[in-house]
C-alpha cells in the first residue's frame, strides 16, 4: 500500500526556498466517478467507440473499486440522454466541478474522457512542445474546445471551485483521445523503467517550459493520469468481441482483470505490451509529484 504519511519534493530552482509537501491516497474514503464518452454522432467527425467505453468503464470501476451507481456521472450523446446528461462543454465543466467538489483526504475520484482530442497554441508558456492539449465536447463547433490548463485549474489546482485537492486525495484521470499525453498538464511523466521522464534533451524555452511546469503544476494530493497516447500521436478506436472500444479504455481494463495487483510500473509496461503489435501509439502516465512506482496501483 501506499505510505500514508506527508512526502516532500524540492524542485532544483527551489533548493533554498523549500520544496512541495504531498501525500499518497489510501483510496478507502468517498467514491466520484466522471465518466464522458462522444461519438460525435451526425458530424463529420464521428467516432464509434466512446460510448461504449464510458459504459465498460462504469462497469468495471463498480465490480473491481466499489462505485455505486450514485457515485457516477456519465455524460454521452445518445439520442435518449437528457440535456443535462450531454457531453456539451457546459456540462463537462459542471461535471469537473461536481467531481471535486467537497474532496476530502483519501477519497477516491475518477475522471474518464474518451472523444476527440487536439492542440492549440499555448499561451502561458508551461507547455515544452508549444502546444497546449485540448479535449473537444459535442457543441465544440460553437462552445469551444477545454485546454488543459483549465482542466486542471478546475480538477486539480481549484482556481474555479475555489478550494485545490487536498493532500491525500486521489484523483484518477483516464484520456483515451487524440494529443493526449499531457492533457491534465501534470508535470511528472514516467517511463516504463519507472524514471521521470527529465527533459534531458529539452533545450532553451522548452526546459524553461518543464521547469515552470514542475513549479506550478505540483500538486499536494495525489493526481495520477492514464493518457492514450504522447502529446504529438493520435489515437485509434478498434474492435473487441464485435464491439467499438478505444483501444486505450480496453487496454487499461484488460490488464487490470487480467491482473489486479500491479504496481504503477508493471501497469504501464502492460499497457503498453497489449498495444504494441498492433499500434503505433505509446500510452503515459503522469502525476502531480515524483512517484514511487513499484507501490501498488490502487484506485
Amino acid at each position: 500500500m501506499p505510505p500514508s504519511q506527508m512526502q516532500s519534493y524540492i524542485p532544483p530552482a527551489e533548493q533554498d526556498l523549500g520544496g512541495q509537501d504531498y501525500m499518497y491516497s489510501q483510496c478507502n474514503g468517498r467514491k466520484k466517478a466522471l465518466l464522458i464518452g462522444i461519438n460525435y454522432t451526425g458530424t463529420s467527425s464521428v467516432l464509434q467507440g466512446c460510448q461504449n467505453d464510458v459504459k465498460q468503464m462504469k462497469q468495471f470501476i463498480q465490480q473491481h473499486y466499489r462505485y455505486e451507481d450514485g457515485d457516477v456521472v456519465m455524460l454521452t450523446d445518445e439520442p435518449h440522454r437528457q440535456l443535462n446528461e450531454q457531453p456539451t462543454r457546459a456540462n463537462i465543466i459542471w461535471g469537473m466541478q461536481w467531481l471535486v467538489r467537497n474532496a476530502e483526504p483519501n477519497d477516491s475520484l475518477f475522471f474518464h474522457f474518451s472523444g476527440h482530442g487536439g492542440v492549440t497554441e499555448d499561451l502561458d508558456g508551461d507547455e515544452a512542445g508549444g502546444f497546449d492539449q485540448v479535449i473537444y465536447p459535442v457543441d465544440y463547433a460553437a462552445a469551444g474546445h477545454i485546454v488543459d490548463d483549465e482542466m486542471h485549474d478546475i480538477m486539480v489546482s481549484g482556481v474555479y471551485p475555489g478550494k485545490p485537492l487536498p493532500p491525500g486525495c486521489r484523483l484518477t484521470a483516464i484520456f483515451d483521445s487524440c494529443h493526449s499525453g499531457t492533457a491534465l498538464d501534470l508535470p511528472f511523466i514516467y517511463s516504463t523503467e519507472g524514471k521521470i521522464k527529465n527533459g534531458a534533451r529539452l533545450l532553451g524555452k522548452q526546459n524553461a517550459a518543464r521547469e515552470l511546469s514542475r513549479y506550478t503544476k505540483s500538486s499536494p494530493a495525489d493526481v495520477i493520469s492514464w493518457s492514450a497516447c504522447k502529446d504529438s500521436q493520435k489515437s485509434v478506436d478498434t474492435m473487441v468481441d464485435g464491439q467499438a472500444t478505444g483501444v486505450m479504455s480496453w487496454a487499461f481494463m484488460k490488464s487490470l482483470s487480467h491482473n489486479p495487483q500491479q504496481s504503477y510500473q508493471q501497469l504501464l509496461v502492460s499497457i503498453r505490451a497489449l498495444l504494441k503489435q498492433k499500434y503505433s501509439q505509446r500510452p503515459q502516465l503522469s502525476s502531480s509529484h515524483p512517484m514511487n512506482m513499484d507501490i501498488l496501483f490502487i484506485v
